[in-house]
């Protein structure tokens, strides 16, 4: 591979005319298609298998048009105190809201409270149901701002007026502030590595046409894939951070060998052929990562995994063939300026033979390989204890801020008509082929009600067909708490009974019940995704390595960090520590998906780490170097870009914290902590204190299993070789910079 990817290099160092035409034309074509594509479905959480989306199936075929994906809004009206809404001016004052809103834009229909039976007891508080003719994603600005007019206006008198659902009024999107961000304090360490301008712009110019590509073609592809925006924002956010770092590391390696006598052009093909090779098996590490995600059966996550493995892969491309073409162009100019004036005079760079901080810290850790390992593994475990109290679950208006319009009205509802009132319950009874549907429906409503675990049971209430009949049951608690989930459960034990006394099948379903379903899925997927994404990568690993050790204590490294940040996780984000620091309006559960999902992520990235700092390490040891020697050059050439990149990564996921979707801001916050844990403790401290205990065994291979795995020399030792010489070309024999710089 080394020698392939050298070719490479060294082609597109001289074409990079051509290969920067290209990839701007694929970035063109691409774009152009975007903009002309219909917009981005929204998130959808279908789970094929579930009851609830069997149930969800079931409603769609049985009750045909009632299953619309118009948007909704729930409108609360709460009385002044001591009035009620169900006489006098409090009744008049309802009339006219729902007059009004009747009479704004894309409106098709608002349910009357007083008919609906949507009155609290005391008669203080109501809600109208307003349903709209098309759905969430294809309602007007117009259409939002006459709902958001209206309420404004119906809040006099004392009266309090609320709104909830989908079709009111979306917070400002942040306008790229958080890839702003990110790429900018990028862009401070990239200099301060690189000493150069040009050097530091070259993994910005490729990132951004990488992730521009892979992003585009999500927005393209939206509609007929069905990707969503969320899709596009986590495939930028992780796309963003694997492009600069990709081309970071070429070009921190072209810089050495050109500081090493050789030519431009044999600099940029060496730099890829080595360099890129860790490139190579590092995308692959976090591309199947993010594709084995696909084994969780959700395709919400599958979508996104898949979406953000495309992107990846734009990245590794664009590293090995756009980063060498780009030096190219840049010519001397890509070396700082220290560099460039010692190339000139013959002389070494100032500070040449100071001792590096990666050389330090490496005798450091030679020095107390145990006390290292023990702090570390100490530290990423008392960080790891919140993880033990890890609650799941899906955002809705109860976890929105507390000044939000929608989590005022959650609220209201939940202290007027109780806590279970904002997560009801879809019972369907199928009916179908059964002597008397409706006997079958009144006997599951009177189990249920006999039981005593809800708060209030509705009437069956049948399709056209009078086979198929749906009840709400209303929890006596909210959406989150585990009482509500042991009903779900106790509805669905009963199931087998009422089939066995009326022949009719019962399902539950609804959103909490989705709920539940998704976080079941999730966790039981868990294991076998772990061991899909474990297993490949240790192959891989083997591969670059020629080791079994060294891939089994990276994966292990990998589980005590991701432990560490699922730790930091609910530390944060549910039990609420350092909240006002980090914007977490409300606490609560973490989203079903996250651990799933940052497992996937971070396995990658944590791989890639491995494979940019140990690679050095085993490239010094096959060339005769000791065990300590090799870790102590692997920190010498790669630790301080191997922190750099990682303070990279760190930034561009710590600016989508800044963001106004829960989801994204719970990624960026966890995808930002776990790199920190994984690169600074695992990576630098835990790596190097291991291999210095195991010494040549950390190398170790069986001699049976060196014949069977194939050679892929990562470390470009049968490149060194096809080339035929160890030893540095002479200053004199430099070959002229490209023309034009």
């Amino acid at each position: 591979m080394a020698t392939f990817l050298y070719r490479l290099g060294r082609g597109a160092f001289r074409r990079r005319g051509l290969v920067a035409l290209l990839w701007v034309a694929i970035l063109v074509g691409i774009g152009g298609a975007s903009s002309v594509a219909p917009a981005a479905p929204e998130d959808s959480f279908s789970m094929p298998g579930t009851e609830s989306q069997k149930a969800f199936d079931l409603l769609a075929e049985r009750f045909p048009g009632q299953a619309s994906d118009g948007a909704t809004a729930r409108v609360v009206i709460k009385a002044p105190e001591g009035e009620k809404l169900t006489e006098g001016p409090g009744k008049a004052h309802v009339d006219a809201l729902l007059k009004d809103l009747g009479d704004n834009p894309q409106v098709k229909e608002v349910a009357d409270p007083f008919k609906a039976n949507a009155v609290s007891k005391d008669g203080s508080t109501a809600y109208a149901s307003v349903s709209y003719s098309v759905n969430a994603q294809e309602l007007t600005d117009k259409a939002r701002e006459a709902l958001t007019k209206t309420t404004d206006e119906a809040r006099s008198d004392g009266y309090t007026i609320e709104t909830g659902g989908d079709a009111v009024q979306a917070e400002p999107e942040m306008g790229g502030t958080a890839e702003l961000i990110g790429m900018g304090v990028a862009l401070v360490v990239l200099v301060l590595t690189f000493g150069s301008l040009v050097a530091a712009g070259m993994p910005l110019l490729s990132a951004i046409i990488g992730v521009g590509i892979g992003v585009s073609g999500i927005a393209a592809l939206g509609s007929l894939l069905g990707l969503s925006a969320t899709t596009g924002t986590l495939a930028t956010m992780i796309g963003l951070a694997v492009a600069i770092d990709y081309a970071l590391f070429i070009i921190a390696r072209y810089r050495a060998e050109v500081a090493e006598g050789r030519s431009y052009e044999e600099a940029a093909g060496r730099a890829v052929g080595t360099a890129g090779s860790a490139v190579v098996f590092a995308g692959l590490t976090v591309i199947v990562a993010l594709s084995g995600l696909a084994v969780v059966n959700i395709p919400i996550l599958t979508k996104m995994g898949l979406a953000a493995a495309a992107t990846v892969a734009v990245a590794v491309l664009i590293a090995l063939t756009l980063t060498p073409a780009l030096l190219a162009f840049a010519g001397k100019k890509a070396l700082s300026r220290k560099d460039r004036k010692a190339l000139k005079t013959g002389t070494e760079p100032k500070n040449a033979g100071k001792t590096k901080l990666g050389t330090r810290w490496a005798h450091f850790v030679l020095r107390r390989p145990v006390t290292v390992l023990i702090t570390a593994v100490l530290g990423l475990g008392v960080i790891a204890l919140p993880a033990t109290s890890l609650e799941l679950g899906l955002p809705d208006e109860g976890t929105a801020a507390p000044d939000s319009t929608q989590r005022k009205a959650y609220d209201i509802l939940s202290d007027s008509f109780g806590a279970g009132f904002n997560g009801p319950l879809n019972v369907v009874v199928d009916a179908k082929g059964v002597a008397d549907p409706q006997a079958a429906a009144d006997a599951v409503g009177k189990k249920i009600t006999d039981q005593g675990d809800a708060a209030a049971v509705t009437p069956a209430v049948f399709n056209k067909a009078g086979d198929t009949a749906t009840m709400i049951v209303v929890p006596k608690t909210g959406p989150s708490d585990p009482a509500t989930e042991t009903l779900v459960r106790d509805l669905r034990d009963l199931a087998g009974d009422m089939k066995t006394e009326t022949g009719a099948t019962v399902l539950v379903t609804g959103m909490t019940a989705m709920t539940i379903d998704f976080s079941q899925t999730l966790n039981d997927a868990l294991l076998p995704y772990l061991g899909i994404i474990v297993g490949l990568a240790v192959i891989l690993l083997m591969l670059v390595f020629r080791s079994v050790l060294v891939p089994l204590k990276a994966a292990l490294g990998f589980l005590l960090s991701v432990m560490a940040a699922l730790g930091s996780l609910v530390a944060v984000f549910q039990w609420g520590w350092l909240a006002d620091v980090f914007g977490v309006d409300q606490p609560g559960p973490i989203m079903s998906m996250m651990p799933i999902f940052m497992i996937g992520v971070v396995f990658g990235l944590a791989m890639d780490y491995e494979v940019f700092l140990v690679t050095r390490m085993r490239e010094a040891y096959v060339h005769g170097a000791t065990p300590a020697e090799a870790i102590t050059k692997g920190f010498t050439l790669g630790g301080r870009v191997v922190a750099a990149a990682a303070v990279i990564m760190i930034s561009v996921f710590s600016g989508f914290i800044l963001e106004n979707d829960d989801m994204v801001k719970t990624m960026g916050f966890g995808l930002a902590i776990a790199v920190l844990f994984d690169a600074f403790v695992v990576r630098m401290a835990i790596v190097p204190a291991v291999l210095a205990l195991l010494g040549h065994k950390a190398w170790w291979l069986p001699k049976w299993l060196n014949r069977i795995l194939p050679n892929v020399d990562v470390e470009g030792e049968k490149l060194h070789k096809q080339l035929g010489d160890t030893s540095v070309p002479a200053q004199e024999q430099r070959e002229p910079e490209p023309a034009g710089v």
